[in-house]
């Protein structure tokens, strides 16, 4: 049988997904069902306590950011917020440079304990380590999603990481591999009803 372009790129999309890989800060390399129920356990805790979850990602990751903190907010009931608006992006980056654009923001509406999911296909972007960065100052714990190369720096940066075996380059394999585990943290709270 021949495979035609879109159904190789879906067995493709299918195979990264599987292949996920999630570590701890602290127990390092865990299956990624463990991860996910740490990250549902850490956003629903996070919720329950009052705090926030806070999203940040450039580009695609950004809509990422952005669609998911409406979602955690309107279909999960959490606090979610995404630091990408234009003015916020475009005032920072002029005023203090581009790598800032997350730090600065984290530094100044983030509280102790918020939740950080920062999201990097490449997991090199300075503006996502010096947000995560921050966020561990403001004693926030973070999760990461990141992608391509395996020493990435940001998969290292969290309290949880999930990584994303795709060829650099792959970006749509990435962004949506993370898009998807974004959605199924929040479902799995709406399932389990972890969100009174």
């Amino acid at each position: 049988m021949i495979q035609t372009e879109a159904t190789s790129y879906l067995k493709g999309l299918g195979e990264v997904l599987l292949k996920i890989e999630a570590n701890h800060s602290t127990k390092g390399k865990i299956s990624l069902e463990e991860g996910i129920d740490e990250a549902v356990r850490m956003i629903a805790q996070c919720s329950k306590n009052g705090n926030k979850i806070i999203f940040i990602g450039n580009g695609g990751s950004a809509a990422i950011a952005s669609h998911q903190s409406v979602d955690y907010w309107k279909n999960g009931g959490m606090r979610a917020i995404a630091f990408n608006d234009t003015s916020l992006l475009t005032c920072i980056g002029n005023d203090y440079g581009y790598p800032y654009v997350f730090e600065k923001p984290i530094e100044m509406f983030a509280d102790a304990n918020d939740l950080l999911i920062a999201i990097s296909s490449s997991g090199k972007s300075d503006n996502i380590l010096n947000g995560a960065k921050m966020a561990k100052k403001m004693s926030c714990p973070v999760i990461t999603m990141s992608g391509f190369k395996q020493d990435n720096p940001l998969r290292g940066l969290g309290d949880l990481n999930f990584y994303v075996p795709a060829p650099t380059g792959a970006y749509g394999f990435v962004e949506i591999a993370h898009l998807t585990l974004c959605h199924c943290f929040v479902d799995t709270i709406i399932d389990r009803k972890l969100i009174p």
